[in-house]
């Protein structure tokens, strides 16, 4: 057999396979660090022939709506307590294929420095949902702040307080307008990703901070038939990198933490 047939050969079976194909999915993210940290994720997957396309949404209801129904292919947004209350609600056939990072809650006000330094009587504005309330509730308590019900999990509201010495009074507001209402509280449980929306500095203001090491870190969720599939490993590949891990100590200097 000649060496020219071995060649014309090779370049013959190079055209009928073609390049390698990458494969594309669409992600649900919210605005800020989700989606900021999937475009440093994106150049890796992509080496890797994933594609992948981003979709940001303003709430934390749609997306995984959205995962269900098949409209996307994962999502990037909600921590363990949260999925496993929307699918308790709700039927969705979701599952966690990662942890990605962690975004520590805080307690923030305009009126005071210092946690010492919030009176007795003070008003208190938390999330309205059981999980975001339930942190802000289970953060207080790990400051010996209140006590809750015995054995009261993840998701405890304001009905299984037993003690206030302090006799704070709790407003409870859509998660997303708590930052708004530093001006007329004496303090606010707020979110991460709206704090940070707000001009706030996670690590700076903050007078009260959560534990980063609790149950809340967020996660890459799929579709429960998706989830051994091979792009999910390459998605998850792909974001637990050292250039990654690099890219969320630097841009959000300790107010977002890798959990690899």
């Amino acid at each position: 057999m000649s060496l020219r047939f071995l060649l014309a050969s090779a370049v013959a079976a190079l055209v009928v396979a073609g390049p390698a194909r990458s494969e594309t999915i669409k992600i649900g993210v919210t605005p800020g660090p989700h989606a900021q940290i999937l475009e440093a994720v994106k150049p890796i997957a992509a080496k890797n022939g994933l594609d992948i396309q981003i979709v940001e949404f303003t709430d934390y209801v749609v997306p995984n709506a959205a995962l269900d129904a098949g409209d996307l292919q994962a999502n990037s947004f909600q921590n363990q307590p949260y999925l496993d209350n929307q699918k308790a609600d709700r039927g969705y056939k979701i599952e966690t294929a990662a942890l990605t990072v962690n975004f520590p809650l805080g307690i923030y006000s305009k009126k005071y420095k210092s946690w010492d330094a919030v009176p007795q009587g003070a008003t208190l504005s938390i999330p309205n949902d059981p999980t975001n309330g339930g942190r802000v509730l289970l953060l207080l308590q790990d400051k010996g702040v209140l006590k809750l019900k015995a054995n009261v999990g993840y998701k405890p509201t304001v009905a299984d307080i037993t003690d206030n010495p302090k006799k704070f009074k709790i407003v409870e507001v859509d998660a997303a307008q708590t930052a708004r209402t530093l001006d007329d509280v004496d303090v606010a449980g707020i979110n991460t990703n709206y704090a940070t929306q707000a001009g706030l500095d996670p690590v700076k203001d903050a007078i009260l901070r959560e534990d980063p090491k609790g149950p809340y870190t967020n996660l890459i969720a799929v579709r429960s038939a998706d989830k051994d599939k091979p792009w999910v490993k390459t998605l998850v590949d792909s974001y637990h990198t050292p250039e990654v891990r690099e890219f969320v100590l630097t841009k959000f200097k300790g107010a977002v933490l890798p959990s690899w």
